[in-house]
C-alpha cells in the first residue's frame, strides 16, 4: 500500500497567515457620510451654474425696459402688467400692507393700497395718477398691487 504524502498538520492554536481585507463602504454611517457629501456637491454644483446662467436672473427686461420721464416712469412694457386703477396716490398702508395708497371713485371700500421695488411712489403722492401692476393676495388690504409703472394723469 502506498501512502499518500502527509500534509503538514497545523495546530488548532496557529493563526492564519491570511489576514482578511477592511472593508470601509460595509459600515452604514460610512456609506450614508458618502451620500451626504455626494448630495453637497451636487447642490453646489447646481447653484454655480445657475448664477452663471440668465435663467430667473432678471426681473427687469435688460433692453432698456425702465423708462422714466416727466409723466411716466416705471417698465415699458404694458403686457407685464395685467392690472391697472386711477386715483389720486397718499401716502400710507394699512396694517403694514402698502406703502401708499390709490384713493379712487366709490369710497373707501376702492382704495388700493400699493408697493412698489421699480417706482419711487413717493415722488407722485398728491397727484392724479394711473399705476400698471400685479395684484397680490392681502389679509387686510382689500387690494395690494405691486406696481411696475406710474404714469401722472392731467
Amino acid at each position: 500500500m502506498d501512502k499518500a504524502p502527509s500534509q503538514p498538520q497545523q495546530s488548532p492554536s496557529a493563526e492564519s497567515p491570511v489576514v482578511p481585507l477592511e472593508q470601509p463602504w460595509r459600515s452604514p454611517a460610512k456609506a450614508i457620510l458618502a451620500v451626504y457629501a455626494v448630495l453637497v456637491l451636487v447642490g453646489v454644483g447646481t447653484g454655480y451654474l445657475l448664477s452663471r446662467s440668465s435663467f430667473g436672473s432678471q426681473a427687469v427686461p435688460a433692453s432698456g425696459g425702465l423708462i422714466k420721464t416727466e409723466t411716466v416712469a416705471g417698465i415699458s412694457d404694458e403686457k407685464t402688467f395685467k392690472d391697472s386703477a386711477e386715483g389720486t396716490l397718499e401716502k400710507g398702508g394699512i396694517d403694514g400692507e402698502g406703502t401708499h395708497k390709490l384713493l379712487r371713485e366709490g369710497g373707501e371700500s376702492q382704495t388700493a393700497y400699493l408697493v412698489s421695488s421699480v417706482v419711487n411712489l413717493d415722488e407722485y403722492v398728491g397727484k392724479k395718477v394711473k399705476v400698471w401692476g400685479e395684484t397680490f393676495a392681502a389679509e387686510k388690504a382689500s387690494w395690494l398691487m405691486d406696481v411696475g409703472k406710474i404714469e401722472i394723469l392731467p
